[in-house]
């Protein structure tokens, strides 16, 4: 009875120090995901002069200057430390912001862009880095998958209210709709300076009970070599070609229902239904995690992709709305979970620095999918440029399927927390 009572009493110990660790962190992801332009900047873009070609190229710059960032700024993350890197990032961001709004000559435009990639690369892995590692402290991580799932929902369905909002504030000016959402990045940073404690890679290993301890002074890329396994690295392969399927997916199905014959008021409502769905999935993130495992979830979640690349090829509407909203939440789902695995993977010291190459694959992935999907949607069609592009997809399910059926390992003993290694 003692013993029972004594476990329940840690179970509550431990529920309360995640919630110490994840309170703020929610109010950061509601508040860094208010960006109001996200669902218009386009048309900001046009309404300045420019072309589509340049708009193209600016997000092209964007995604590609962010994917080159990510290495230099996660070795930085790690050396003066995980939250002053997402601080540098959110204010480069929301200066950036404020800059598309008071000036129009496009050069300056392909500066700020250039600034706002370099942000974003700031912000990416450094984030998830200080969650885990935060929780690592308080020896919390057994919540993580649950954590994080709470933490995408916060920022998808943040950001699905902020497309919303994001085009009646455009009525007003668009100086509105810029700087709220600058204003909203800066007091994301002040949540952040004021509630979550720093953590540098030095610090972070020693949470690990030892876990470094033989491989204190490795570089980033030595830890790198160390922890890639042939299932890690093809994990890393997939879920960038899992993420360059369904990022560019939602964007341009903007520009498939408008083809099939979907107004203007229509499309934003189902774009913004898709951030709901795609923010209140992942909550499902740790029961599908105990029931079927990432092994089993990524090939789902590829096969889903494929599916409705596939019913959107059918070229009617209806179908393309219902794949859209149905299945667009699966692969975020599985994000949550993959996450977790890098997470597990990797040293606490070089986490950022590990996150952020994790990052650069999945960017530049990224980036290629664009330039794919729009090539084959303005050779085919965009109902039959989406269909062909499933291809994709079903190219990561034909390279997940060793690590499958074969049972490969992801993680290597030696990353694995001293206590983990008992249990």
């Amino acid at each position: 009875m003692t013993g029972t009572t004594e476990a329940l009493g840690g179970s509550a110990a431990v529920d309360d120090a995640a919630r110490s660790v994840t309170r703020p962190f929610y109010v950061y992801a509601v508040l860094a995901n208010s960006l109001f332009q996200r669902g218009v900047f386009v048309l900001f873009l046009y309404q300045r002069g420019f072309s589509a070609g340049q708009v193209a190229l600016l997000q092209t710059l964007l995604y590609l200057v962010s994917g080159l960032a990510e290495l230099p700024t996660g070795v930085i993350a790690d050396r003066i430390g995980r939250r002053a890197s997402i601080v540098i990032g959110q204010v480069l961001i929301a200066g950036c912001l404020l800059g598309q709004v008071a000036f129009s000559n496009y050069w300056v435009f392909l500066a700020l862009f250039i600034g706002q990639g370099v942000g974003m690369a700031c912000v990416s892995g450094s984030d998830t880095a200080l969650l885990y590692d935060l929780l690592v402290r308080r020896g919390a991580t057994a919540s993580y998958i649950k954590i994080k799932s709470r933490f995408t929902m916060f920022g998808t369905v943040t950001s699905g209210v902020a497309i919303v909002l994001g085009g009646q504030l455009q009525q007003f000016s668009w100086g509105v709709v810029y700087v709220g959402s600058a204003g909203c990045l800066v007091l994301a940073v002040v949540v952040l300076m004021s509630r979550v404690p720093e953590i540098r890679g030095a610090d972070a290993v020693d949470e690990q009970d030892g876990a470094e301890e033989e491989h204190g002074d490795a570089t980033a890329w030595r830890a790198m070599l160390r922890v890639a396994t042939p299932a890690l690295v093809t994990l890393v392969v997939v879920s960038g070609l899992m993420h360059a399927t369904l990022t560019p997916y939602i964007i341009f199905t903007q520009k498939t229902l408008s083809d099939q014959g979907a107004g203007t008021a229509l499309v934003s409502v189902v774009i913004a239904a898709g951030f709901f769905a795609g923010g209140l999935t992942p909550l499902l993130s740790d029961r599908a995690n105990r029931r079927m495992g990432y092994r089993v979830i990524v090939p789902v979640s590829l096969m889903t992709l494929a599916a409705a690349l596939g019913l959107s090829g059918l070229g009617l509407v209806w179908v393309t709305i219902a794949a859209f909203l149905v299945l667009v939440g699966i692969p975020e789902i599985t994000a949550v979970i993959v996450d977790n695995v890098f997470n597990e993977a990797v040293p606490s010291r070089h986490r950022a620095s590990l996150l952020s190459m994790i990052a650069f694959v999945e960017s530049a992935l990224i980036g290629i999918g664009y330039l794919v999907l729009g090539a084959l949607m303005d050779g085919l069609g965009s109902s039959v440029g989406m269909a062909t592009y499933a291809a994709v997809p079903l190219l990561a399910c034909l390279l997940w399927l060793p690590v499958l059926f074969r049972g490969a390992r992801v993680t290597t003993e030696i990353e694995k927390p001293a206590d983990q290694k008992a249990s």
